[in-house]
């Protein structure tokens, strides 16, 4: 397999096709190397527009979806961010490139020492990862200017939107099957937050968020 061609059939055929025109997200798809964030058994569909299995039930999302909600959020350099989910570590490597810093919260032991190696494998210093449940997420040093879940909700967990700092932005995959909806909430002030839902998609669900109840009368 030629990579770099088929990094950039990535890019043309999917990303820049989905609205990403954004020219230092679609620059850094070719710093940040996704190549390095896929188990070895996956490595010919690095770059294909799929889901990849990462292992105990988890996923590393298509790289549409990724580059699309990066592009959303518009990380700034100075802001802290807060990551549920981590996976193989390559979301929390897109955003290190754009934050001050990023905390990753992986509920799966395995798959948290495997975002930890890949990081340090591709010299991100910036971007911890702790094995902890992300349903249950605490803040362990203030507020987040964004928190970004990697994975499906139902709904937006109240719980995080009291992590983030006022101007500070959520993202979320929130819905059921067939229709989910990317969300974007920003916290405008104290008390006060206003949401957003540009566009379509689907994602695998995070676990240990609350499910809605299917008992009907």
């Amino acid at each position: 397999m030629n990579i770099e061609q088929a990094r950039f059939n990535m890019v043309e055929q999917q990303i820049r096709p989905w609205n990403v025109l954004d020219t230092a997200v679609l620059d850094l798809l070719s710093v940040v190397k996704r190549e390095d964030f896929v188990p070895a058994a996956y490595q010919s569909l690095a770059f294909a527009d799929m889901e990849i299995p990462l292992g105990h039930g988890q996923c590393m999302l298509a790289p549409r979806l990724e580059a699309r909600m990066l592009q959303d959020l518009a990380i700034q350099p100075h802001e802290t961010v807060l990551e549920i989910g981590a996976g193989s570590g390559y979301m929390a490597a897109l955003m290190a490139a754009r934050a001050h810093r990023v905390v990753s919260l992986e509920l799966v032991p395995e798959l948290a020492t495997m975002a930890r190696n890949n990081l340090r494998k591709a010299g991100v210093q910036n971007a911890e990862v702790r094995q902890a449940d992300g349903a249950d997420a605490a803040p362990a040093e203030g507020n987040y200017d964004v928190i970004v879940l990697s994975g499906s909700v139902t709904e937006v967990p109240q719980s995080l939107l009291t992590l983030l700092k006022v101007g500070g932005r959520l993202a979320a995959i929130v819905g059921d099957e067939p229709v989910m909806r990317a969300t974007f909430v920003t916290r405008t002030s104290a008390t006060n937050f206003a949401t957003r839902q540009p566009w379509d998609c689907n994602a695998p669900r995070l676990q240990n968020f609350p499910e809605p109840s299917t008992f009907s009368f």
